[in-house]
């Protein structure tokens, strides 16, 4: 099946075909879109199942108020027949939705997480390095922490361990002495300045720009989506029906190991000494993993959608009652 964007489109869902496979024939019950967005996934599952004959209940979660707005005119003008609730918080909260909502089961679940053009088109929100804005890097530009606020007031130590730990950065520590020499830091592309500088010249002639490594820390600890995603990710799959499926998209090596050790956990079994003669532990696997290995983006769609290079997307599907 072909699944198409309607034209008016202002993000191109990554792997769209393959995520709507693997939900459409989730059983009849509540999809929980974790990371809506734009919406272009939840449109493009409802229309499929709806097609599928599944009945589905959609909650989408989102910490972007704009998001959660452009996302409702969209599911507003879908053909499939279901409810729609919206909620903005963030993704670890999904569980407090649901009991909100008297929901205790759900038949599915995606997480694509980080960044998506709502973010990077618009140099207001500070996400892009590419683009002179203020340093933010807020999903929720409402509240809490900037990068600006991190920037400009953590000291050496912490710039390190947050440029090394969530940016894989070997420069980390060169980095983050420049920033705080440089301080204050007030935009995007100061900082980006600021970065570059700070990289070695034979570094900085490969691979993309210097500062992308720096500014994807920066983001993730602003946002704490690390600490948020290992939490949401197992709580997602305890929630989930026989038959149901979790679908993650990520985009970087950290959420991916989160997803991975996530589902390998989920589908162990006894884990008793070999020479028990008998189980005491009672552990029986709960999901069959349904990638052995991450599905990336065929050729065709990283020429279209260039931002779908780096993603890699994980599933798997809750055992049925025995």
């Amino acid at each position: 099946m072909t699944v198409m964007t309607r034209p008016d489109a202002p993000h191109i869902p990554v792997l769209l075909e393959r995520v709507v496979s693997l939900l459409r024939e989730a059983p009849d019950g509540v999809v929980v879109d974790a990371t809506l967005g734009a919406g272009g996934h939840a449109v493009a599952i409802l229309e499929a199942r709806a097609g599928a004959g599944r009945l589905t209940h959609l909650v989408g979660i989102d910490r972007d108020p704009d998001a959660l707005a452009l996302a409702r005119e969209r599911l507003e003008r879908t053909s499939s027949p279901t409810r729609i609730d919206l909620a903005q918080v963030r993704f670890d909260a999904f569980g407090d939705v649901l009991d909100g909502l008297g929901i205790d089961r759900i038949a599915g679940v995606l997480f694509d997480l980080g960044i998506s053009s709502l973010h990077v088109d618009r140099p207001e929100r500070g996400f892009s390095y590419r683009h002179e804005g203020p340093l933010d890097m807020r999903m929720d530009p409402t509240g809490g922490r900037s990068a600006a606020d991190l920037v400009n007031h953590a000291d050496v130590a912490e710039l390190r361990r947050v440029i090394r730990e969530y940016g894989e950065e070997r420069f980390a520590d060169r980095i983050a002495r420049a920033i705080v020499a440089a301080r204050p830091l007030r935009s995007t592309t100061a900082l980006a300045e600021v970065v570059r500088d700070a990289v070695p010249a034979a570094a900085r002639r490969t691979g993309g720009h210097p500062a992308t490594r720096t500014f994807q820390a920066l983001r993730i600890a602003v946002n704490d989506e690390l600490e948020a995603f290992s939490g949401a990710l197992p709580a997602a799959i305890d929630r989930l029906l026989p038959g149901g499926v979790a679908v993650v998209l990520s985009y970087h090596s950290l959420e991916d190991r989160i997803a991975k050790r996530a589902f390998v956990e989920a589908a162990r079994g006894c884990i008793c000494p070999p020479d028990l003669p008998v189980c005491a532990c009672g552990r029986v696997p709960v999901v069959d993993v349904l990638t052995k290995r991450p599905e990336r983006p065929g050729p065709d769609e990283v020429a279209s959608n260039p931002r779908a290079r780096a993603a890699r997307l994980r599933a798997a599907r809750r055992k049925e009652l025995s």
